[in-house]
């Protein structure tokens, strides 16, 4: 059986395989991240090991909120792991940019530590929407056992939520006469940044006034938007990357090879440059996350519907299908591009072919079924309102309106197989379906407004669609 990863067995690396290009030994950590798992370490932490070949500062310490999993698999490797880009020829490189990993709940004053520590300098935050511990408001949601426990009176405990974590490491800074850390959250939530810092502003005045408007004057929290789709780890991806290294890896990860990070601008002067490492800083992050949601969702969602009418099985095939590939391309060319206001400096030309490249990879199985899930509530943000958009700007809407009875022939056809929807209105949209037919859909007030619903020109649109 071959050996581990580590530190120690790094020198028989198999040709061919990349590596890290800096000496570990002159690594000082500045990066506490909490949530250290396979989307932080295929995406930030591939930045951050790049970073480090021109800057030692920003080594990455992994902090896990809650299990124990991701430090036990790092540990005996030194914090190293493969990254496998999966593209038509498969790249693999070893990033050694985690240098230390720890258990948050098994290792709790090291954490603090860590926090606490001169040279930290960014934390991150991978722990999912769900993770924040907010209500649909916006605001902390006491009703989070993590949270209430971390509001609760008395203190004395480590805290449990990821908030909780940042306002305690941000408290010991201030009472040592540190400088705050940037709080960057990498989740993908529309205006995460000022989400983040509304939690934390109310956690840390729980506390007192007096630390809550340090943090408010002083503490950064950039917005940002990440993109790259990453598989989770399974058997065959372990295989490959041992094969490829000739080493065992317990904690591999896979993603595309496209990778975009978009951050808000502002970091500070003594922050990372993380835009010589390809990272885009920008003051309209929004304004990237409206084009990826209309260029990259609504193109995704179309092709989605449009391929399972075909009888396809997976995006890369939808996209190779000569027919369906034109029209996407056209689609987002000619309808979609021109209602999108693009952020100074964003080569949305560029940005579409980068796009129709990474629908074709034929490395990454996406399925179309799991893309046309939840269809109610991903088209009114994806498509209905780059179609209303055109309709007001007096533009044609025929590929936008085929595109939408895509997903109503989709929706007609799975009713008439008796097979149960995956979308949080199934019942209500068979309903209607089996009642009225497929065009009675766009009579759902929820879905389809009436300004939209009701205009001729879509209506028409819809309807040649859904017949051919």
């Amino acid at each position: 059986m071959a050996e581990r990863l580590s530190m120690q067995t790094l020198d028989a690396l198999a040709p061919g395989v990349e590596r890290f290009a800096y000496d570990r030994a002159d690594l000082a950590i500045g990066v506490a991240h909490l949530g250290p798992g396979a989307f932080h370490r295929a995406h930030q932490a591939w930045y951050f090991d790049r970073l480090l070949e021109i800057d030692p500062r920003w080594a990455i310490s992994g902090i896990a909120p809650k299990s124990a999993t991701v430090p036990d698999a790092l540990a005996p490797q030194d914090g190293l792991y493969a990254l496998a880009e999966l593209e038509a020829v498969t790249r693999v490189r070893v990033i050694g940019a985690v240098t230390e990993v720890l258990a948050a709940p098994r290792e709790p004053q090291r954490v603090l530590a860590r926090l606490a520590a001169p040279a930290t300098r960014w934390l991150g935050l991978t722990v999912t929407e769900k993770g924040y511990g907010l209500s649909p408001s916006g605001d902390l949601d006491a009703g989070n056992v993590d949270v209430a426990a971390d509001l609760a009176p008395g203190g004395g405990q480590a805290p449990r939520s990821a908030i909780g974590w940042i306002v305690e490491g941000l408290a010991r800074r201030r009472a040592a006469g540190l400088a705050p850390f940037v709080v960057a959250s990498c989740d993908n939530l529309p205006d995460n940044g000022a989400k983040l810092r509304r939690g934390v502003l109310q956690m840390a005045a729980a506390r007192g006034a007096d630390l809550a408007a340090w943090i408010e004057g002083e503490v950064r929290f950039p917005s940002s938007m990440v993109d790259s789709i990453t598989p989770a780890a399974d058997d065959a991806l372990r295989a490959l990357v041992e094969n490829r290294m000739g080493l065992v890896d317990a904690a591999p990860v896979q993603r595309e090879g496209f990778t975009q990070w978009v951050l808000e601008d502002g970091l500070g002067p003594d922050g990372p440059d993380l835009g010589a490492v390809g990272v885009t800083l920008t003051s309209d992050v929004a304004g990237y996350e409206a084009a990826k949601l209309r260029l990259l969702n609504g193109a995704h969602s179309s092709l989605a519907y449009l391929g399972l009418g075909r009888g396809l099985e997976t995006m890369a095939e939808a996209a190779a299908d000569p027919e369906l590939g034109a029209f996407v391309r056209d689609l987002m060319i000619i309808d979609i591009a021109p209602t999108v206001t693009a952020p100074r400096g964003m080569d949305v030309g560029g940005y579409i072919e980068a796009i129709l490249k990474r629908f074709r990879n034929p490395a990454i199985r996406h399925r179309l079924a799991q893309i046309a899930m939840d269809g109610s509530q991903k088209l009114p943000i994806r498509l209905l309102a780059t179609t209303q958009a055109a309709l007001d700007a007096g533009r044609p809407v025929e590929r936008l309106g085929r595109a939408v009875a895509a997903w109503l022939a989709f929706v007609a056809h799975e009713t008439a197989a008796g097979r149960a929807l995956q979308d949080p209105m199934a019942e209500r949209l068979a309903g209607v379906v089996r009642e009225r037919g497929a065009m009675a859909l766009l009579d759902l007030r929820e879905m389809f407004p009436a300004r939209l619903a009701e205009d001729p020109r879509f209506r028409t649109a819809v309807a040649a669609g859904l017949e051919a």
